[in-house]
C-alpha cells in the first residue's frame, strides 16, 4: 500500500511540475523515480511523458516512453500529445501509425493535434477518415475550425452536427460561439443562446464566459452584461471577460467599477485582468488612474508586468499626446520592446501628427519587421496628413521594391444569418453592386441634409480632390452599412467588423448616418468599439 501511494504522489509532483512548466524540477523528480525504480510503472511514466511534452522536450518524452515495457494506449496518447505540444507534427503522426492498437480516444487526440497545430486540411481528412465521430470528434473539428478562422465551416459542422442528432457538448458551443464573436455573428449567436437555455447548458462557467465574450464582441455589451449579472458562479474569466468587453466599447468607469467590485468578491484578478483593465484607462485618457493600476498590479498582487501591459501603458500615454513620455517609457522598460511596442508608438504618432518621431520609431520597427506593410503605409499616412508628398512617393517606391503588399481593408455585416464580406477595391459583383449604389444614395443625402465633406488628408496619393473622394468612398465599411440599410429591416442596429483601425472619413460618415437615418450602428475596428447613436459616438471622437 505505501509502494502505490508513494508512485502516486510521485506521479503528482510530475503533474505539478508539468503544469508550472519547469523541465529542471521535472528532471529532478524523473531522477527520484528512477532511483526508485518507479520510471516504467505505467502511470508514473505517462505523467513524466505528459511533463516533459508539457515543458516542451519531445526528446525527453520518447526517451521515457521507448523505457515502457507495455504502454497502453494512455501512454501512446500521451505521447502522440507530447510531440504536438512540442511542435513536432511529423513526430506525432509517426507515434500515430506505429500505435499496435487503436480507439476513437486515440484519432481524437491525433485530430486535436493537428487542429492546434493549425494544419486544418490534415485535420479534416482524418475527421472524414473516422469510422466512428462520437461528439468529442465533432466538438474538436468545430473548435479548430472556429480558432484558426474557418469559421463559417465551424457553424457548418455545427448544423451537421445537430442534423445527425448528436448533442453538442461543452468543447463545440464554446467553439461555435468563438466563431460568432470573430465575425461579429449576432444573429446566430442568438441562436446558440437560445440552444443553450432550452439545453441545461447555462449552468457551466465556460459556456457562460463564451457568451459574456460572443455578445461583447458582437457589439451587444448590454445582454452581455445579462448573462454575466445572471451567473451564479464567476471565476475570474467571468469578471475579466465583463471588462474586457466593457473596455472594448469605451465603458471605462464602469470596467473600474466591475474591477472593484470583484476584489470585493475576494476573486483575485490575473495579469490578464490587468490587461483589460489598463485598455479600459487607455481607450478612454485615463491616465492617472491607468498609472495607478499598473503599480497595484506589482505592489499588491505581485503580478510582474508582461509585453501586453507595456504595451497598454504606451497607448495611455500616446493616445493622451505624451509621445516624448511614452518614448522614454519604452527606452526604459526592462524588457525588450517587440514590433508591437513600436507600433503602438507609432500609430500615437500618427494620431498626433509627429512626423519625426515617427520616423525614428520606424526605424526601430525595420530592424525588428522589415517586411510589415502596415507600418510603411502609417508612416505614409503621416507623411500625406504633413503634406510630404515625395516622402509619401519614396515609402510606396520602397515598398514596391520590397515586394511588400498593403494589407485589404475588408469589413462583414450579418444579414438573414449571413455573413457578407465586403473589400476596398474588389471587383464588382452582384452584392457589391447593390451595396455602391445604395451608398451613392446615402452620400447624396448626407451632403444635402448633414453637410457632409469628405475627410480626404489621409489619402495617399497627391491628386485632385475629386479623386481623393472617390478613394475615400470606397472604403469597406461604408460598402457593409450601405448593404446593411438596403438589406435590413428599419430600427435593426447594424453591425460591422472591420479588420483595419476605421479613419476619419468613416467614423465622420457613420456619425452623420446615425443622426439623418436615425439609425444606431456598431463598428469594430482592429482595437476598439465604436457605438453610433444620433450623430455620436461612443469613444467621444478618442480613438
Amino acid at each position: 500500500m505505501s509502494s502505490c501511494i508513494t508512485r502516486l504522489f510521485e506521479g503528482s509532483r510530475n503533474r505539478a511540475a508539468a503544469n508550472h512548466g519547469s523541465l529542471r524540477t521535472g528532471i529532478q523528480l524523473h531522477c527520484q523515480a528512477l532511483i526508485h525504480g518507479f520510471e516504467t510503472h505505467l502511470f508514473v511514466g505517462t505523467t513524466l511523458i505528459s511533463m516533459y511534452g508539457e515543458c516542451g522536450s519531445v526528446y525527453f518524452a520518447k526517451k521515457v516512453f521507448d523505457q515502457m515495457r507495455e504502454p497502453n494506449v494512455v501512454a501512446w496518447n500521451a505521447v502522440i500529445t507530447a510531440c504536438f505540444r512540442c511542435g513536432d507534427v511529423k513526430g506525432a503522426r509517426k507515434m500515430f501509425d506505429m500505435m499496435p492498437f487503436k480507439n476513437s480516444t486515440s484519432s481524437n487526440v491525433i485530430l486535436a493535434g493537428y487542429a492546434k497545430a493549425g494544419e486544418m486540411e490534415i485535420a479534416r481528412k482524418v475527421f472524414w477518415d473516422m469510422k466512428v465521430k462520437d461528439d468529442v470528434s465533432w466538438s474538436t473539428m468545430i473548435a479548430g475550425l472556429a480558432h484558426n478562422g474557418f469559421f463559417d465551416e465551424a457553424f457548418a459542422y455545427f448544423r451537421e452536427l445537430r442534423m445527425i442528432g448528436l448533442r453538442p457538448n461543452e468543447v463545440s458551443l464554446t467553439g461555435v460561439l468563438s466563431g460568432c464573436a470573430q465575425v461579429g455573428a449576432s444573429e446566430f449567436g442568438k441562436i446558440l443562446h437560445g440552444f443553450i437555455e432550452k439545453s441545461g447548458f447555462n449552468w457551466i462557467p465556460t459556456v457562460n464566459n463564451a457568451l459574456v465574450d460572443m455578445y461583447a464582441r458582437c457589439g451587444n455589451v448590454g445582454m452581455a452584461r445579462l448573462v454575466f449579472r445572471s451567473m451564479l458562479h464567476k471565476s475570474v474569466v467571468s469578471w475579466t471577460s465583463m471588462i474586457e468587453g466593457l473596455a472594448m466599447h469605451g465603458y471605462a468607469e464602469e470596467a473600474i467599477r466591475v474591477f472593484h467590485e470583484m476584489e470585493g468578491c475576494g476573486i483575485r484578478p490575473d495579469w490578464i485582468t490587468f490587461v483589460s483593465l489598463l485598455y479600459a484607462c487607455s481607450h478612454a485618457g485615463l491616465i492617472e488612474q491607468g498609472c495607478n493600476y499598473f503599480s497595484t498590479m506589482k505592489d499588491v498582487y505581485d503580478i510582474e508586468p508582461t509585453v501586453e501591459h507595456y504595451g497598454c501603458m504606451v497607448d495611455l500615454y500616446g493616445r493622451a499626446g505624451y509621445l516624448q513620455k511614452a518614448y522614454d517609457f519604452v527606452c526604459q522598460m526592462p524588457i525588450t520592446p517587440n514590433a508591437i511596442i513600436w507600433r503602438t508608438l507609432l500609430g500615437a504618432c500618427g494620431i498626433h501628427g509627429n512626423v519625426e518621431l515617427a520616423e525614428q520609431v520606424k526605424a526601430r520597427l525595420f530592424d525588428l519587421e522589415p517586411d510589415d506593410s502596415s507600418d510603411n503605409v502609417l508612416l505614409s499616412n503621416i507623411y500625406a496628413v504633413a503634406g510630404k508628398w515625395k516622402d509619401v512617393a519614396t515609402v510606396r517606391q520602397s515598398m514596391t521594391d520590397q515586394k511588400i503588399k498593403k494589407t485589404p481593408g475588408w469589413s462583414m455585416i450579418e444579414v438573414d444569418r449571413t455573413m457578407y464580406r465586403f473589400v476596398a477595391g474588389e471587383k464588382t459583383n452582384k452584392t457589391t453592386a447593390e451595396a455602391y449604389e445604395k451608398l451613392k444614395e446615402i452620400i447624396k443625402r448626407l451632403r444635402l441634409e448633414g453637410g457632409y465633406v469628405p475627410e480626404v488628408a489621409s489619402v495617399l496619393h497627391d491628386v485632385d480632390e475629386e479623386e481623393k473622394e472617390d478613394s475615400v468612398s470606397k472604403h469597406s465599411e461604408k460598402l457593409a452599412v450601405a448593404f446593411g440599410i438596403s438589406r435590413l429591416c428599419k430600427g435593426r442596429v447594424i453591425r460591422i467588423v472591420k479588420n483595419l483601425r476605421i479613419c476619419r472619413d468613416c467614423h465622420t460618415v457613420m456619425k452623420l448616418i446615425s443622426k439623418v437615418y436615425g439609425l444606431k450602428l456598431v463598428v469594430r475596428d482592429r482595437s476598439r468599439f465604436h457605438s453610433f447613436d444620433d450623430g455620436a459616438c461612443s469613444c467621444k471622437d478618442y480613438w
